[in-house]
């Protein structure tokens, strides 16, 4: 059966993907990724504690992965999708109330729902439709990049909104007046990814409709999917890659809590550095896109991983203090370019495995189900190391074990691209 795959769909599609995207995952993690010490002082919880959160949010992850893969292959991306938004805006509101430990469990298990079960797979397939049989790296690259400037974006306004109800010296404030100023940027979010949830109702399902008509009438949610899926020696490689990857990228969520405790930064210039860093997304993520799409991307995955791999060393050996101020930010401008090449493309392999469209939903779930397991233990590794110990050691262990995930990733993703290239008519 052919598929509708190849045709040109229009740019606004990808547009539409990308607002959303990262919308969806502003609430559960860019917040706390900008303002890390803030978020951590207005709940009054630890390190730890944050991490339980996230582990919560991967728990229930983790089956929606499982179940939410074949979901996509039945219906429209656009009703799945939008659902998954106003939730989550509603999530945010509920946020704002700032609930209690407990609670906060309860809402990251919820968030865990709605952002995979409800989205995640038919946001993947969408974005693999859209770039057709030649383009995967473009549109994988389009829309990781363009999800670093949409959360840059949301930083730049968050972090402004907070400033405006800061009225005087941020380390004259107290901690309810931080409070108060934050629920405001918790507030403001949450209406936000409401609202694109109702755009991504009305239009989207406009732009993919036709592509998606072929895959509608397959019916595909049967155990005869995951069979399919599991031949495939590139899908178990990718669960690690992807897990190793995506460690890398939650480490990112650290640089503004080393700017402001290492660095010496106050907490408006270190959620400041989070935010800056968003911005070289869309720029890594296009030019890796296009690079990816004249060679393998693969072979980019690999680069990525050797990139991580020096600055997370670099990090664990203490070199960088608040004297070095130009290594710093060269440090972790070569770990986003190396975190952000590998997390643009490890989707954008799917076409370079041989993986059949048909079972891209179910493929996507499989693969997730081990490689974003760092939801549920990322935060409280991190949490555990930097709890026990304050400040730049802390940081420092915790940069030590992303050495040993990304090192891993490195050889896994080699062994990607010798399989991928073993398999290719070309050899190319």
């Amino acid at each position: 059966m052919k598929t509708n795959s190849s045709q040109k769909q229009p740019l606004y599609v990808i547009i539409l993907l990308i607002l959303a995207a990262e919308a969806v995952f502003i609430l559960p993690f860019v917040l706390q990724r900008i303002f890390r010490t803030t978020f951590l002082e207005s709940f009054s919880i630890s390190q730890t504690e944050l991490g339980s959160c996230f582990s919560a949010y991967g728990i229930v992850a983790l089956f929606s992965y499982l179940f939410g893969g074949p979901l996509a292959d039945r219906f429209k991306p656009n009703q799945l999708m939008s659902v998954a938004l106003v939730l989550t805006g509603l999530g945010g509101l509920y946020l704002a109330t700032y609930p209690n430990l407990f609670k906060l469990h309860v809402l990251y298990g919820f968030w865990g729902f709605t952002t995979i079960f409800l989205f995640w797979a038919p946001m993947i397939k969408a974005t693999r439709i859209w770039g057709g049989k030649n383009k995967q790296g473009i549109a994988f690259g389009f829309l990781d990049g363009g999800r670093g400037l949409v959360a840059a974006l949301f930083g730049s306004v968050g972090v402004l909104i907070f400033s405006l109800f800061i009225t005087k010296d941020i380390e004259l404030t107290t901690i309810e007046e931080r409070q108060i100023a934050f629920k405001e940027v918790i507030t403001y979010t949450s209406y936000a990814v409401i609202v694109v949830g109702i755009i991504v109702y009305f239009l989207l399902k406009l732009n993919i409709e036709n592509s998606e008509k072929t895959e509608q009438n397959a019916k595909l949610i049967t155990i005869e999917n995951f069979k399919i899926v599991m031949k495939y020696k590139a899908v178990w490689l990718l669960m690690i890659i992807i897990l190793c990857a995506y460690y890398g990228y939650k480490m990112t969520d650290l640089f503004s809590q080393y700017a402001e405790q290492v660095m010496n930064y106050n907490k408006i210039e270190a959620a400041k550095v989070g935010t800056y860093l968003l911005y070289l997304r869309p720029v890594i993520g296009v030019t890796i896109g296009l690079l990816a799409d004249r060679t393998r991307a693969s072979l980019w995955i690999i680069i990525g991983f050797l990139l991580m791999t020096i600055t997370s060393l670099i990090f664990y050996l203490g070199i960088i203090d608040d004297s070095k101020t130009l290594l710093f930010t060269l440090s972790i401008g070569t770990m986003a370019l190396g975190v952000y090449s590998a997390r643009v493309l490890y989707f954008a392999t799917l076409e370079e495995a041989k993986i059949p469209l048909a079972v891209t939903g179910t493929a996507v779930g499989f693969i997730s189900i081990v490689g974003y397991t760092p939801d549920i233990f990322a935060g409280l590794l991190m949490g555990y190391f930097l709890d026990a110990n304050k400040g730049a050691i802390g940081l420092q262990h915790a940069f030590g074990i992303m050495a040993l995930f990304t090192f891993v990733g490195l050889i896994a993703s080699y062994l990607f691209y010798k399989h991928s290239k073993s398999n290719s008519p070309d050899g190319l």
